[in-house]
């Protein structure tokens, strides 16, 4: 099971993980309804490297982003579902739209976005310019949480 960080224990908890060698890998998203292409992003995301951070949007970012319908899910219980997951080591919020401050501090080895966002990547020029990878993974055909959420909202009587 993973650990939430508050963001200045995530930052020495990377200084560590950085001292003793580990690849660490991070990624970032609202994560709202927990699919199976979330868990297979994660999946592949982690075997990149050593250790996992899954940044998660606050509350408050996700209805910025998505709109005052979302998050359906909110971020205290969408930080437990992921940290469950064997794929995720560690969990922090960000509040920002984008998670460049967050990254920009933790500086991870490898950053990884869903191809879907493979356009826009929030950290890509700091990871890069520190001698880090990005990468944006291809997602899973099928399984995204708008998509979900229209098909339930969809079958309503």
């Amino acid at each position: 099971m993973g650990v939430f960080y508050s963001r200045p224990e995530l930052v020495r908890a990377r200084a560590a993980w950085r001292a003793s060698g580990k690849t660490v890998v991070f990624t970032n998203g609202c994560y709202d309804i927990l699919h199976p292409g979330h868990i297979r992003l994660l999946e592949r995301a982690r075997s990149l490297g050593d250790v996992l951070i899954l940044a998660l949007n606050t509350d408050a970012s996700v209805a910025r982003l998505k709109g005052p319908s979302r998050p359906l899910i909110c971020e205290a219980e969408r930080a437990h579902m992921v940290l469950a997951l064997e794929a995720v080591d560690a969990v922090a919020y960000f509040d920002e739209d984008t998670p460049r401050e967050l990254i920009a501090e933790v500086l991870p080895d490898i950053l990884v976005k869903g191809a879907d966002w493979a356009h826009f990547i929030a950290g890509r020029e700091e990871v890069e310019a520190a001698g880090g990878k990005v990468m944006a993974l291809a997602l899973e055909p099928g399984f995204s949480t708008t998509n979900i959420e229209k098909e339930l909202l969809a079958r309503r009587p």
